[in-house]
């Protein structure tokens, strides 16, 4: 699977309300912006990862502007994406125009995958609107 594969994997996976942290490198220096979040190593990534599947559902990921490059194991991204969920907890839906950015790192180590997987080892989504 490459890079971009991996990506729209995620989005599959936030879209069905599936485990999200195997997405993520377990590494302390991992970083993931939320639109109202901050969270920093690979335990914090992890239980902010589950408590969002907990307490959301019918998630909407429309990608409208995806681009993805890759070079010896790296790779970076950027994307324009409408966004939508219901929290749980409160009953309350939630819509954005959102923009993401951020790095993956090809894993080989204990793979059983010969050409590894792609972990994202920072994420940055944040909400997109105009200053006008």
């Amino acid at each position: 699977m490459d890079a971009t594969a991996r990506l729209e994997a995620y989005y599959d996976a936030l879209r069905a309300g599936e485990p999200l942290a195997p997405f993520f490198a377990a590494d302390e220096s991992v970083v993931k912006f939320g639109v109202s979040e901050r969270l920093v190593g690979g335990s914090e990534v992890a239980a902010g990862l589950r408590d969002q599947t907990a307490s959301t559902t019918d998630w909407t990921v429309e990608s409208h502007a995806l681009r993805v490059t890759d070079r010896d194991g790296y790779a970076w991204f950027s994307d324009a994406v409408d966004l939508a969920w219901t929290d749980t907890e409160r009953g309350v839906g939630h819509d954005f125009e959102t923009r993401w950015s951020g790095t993956l790192e090809r894993r080989t180590d204990g793979d059983p995958d010969p050409d590894g997987t792609w972990l994202f080892v920072g994420m940055h989504v944040s909400v997109a609107s105009s200053l006008d």
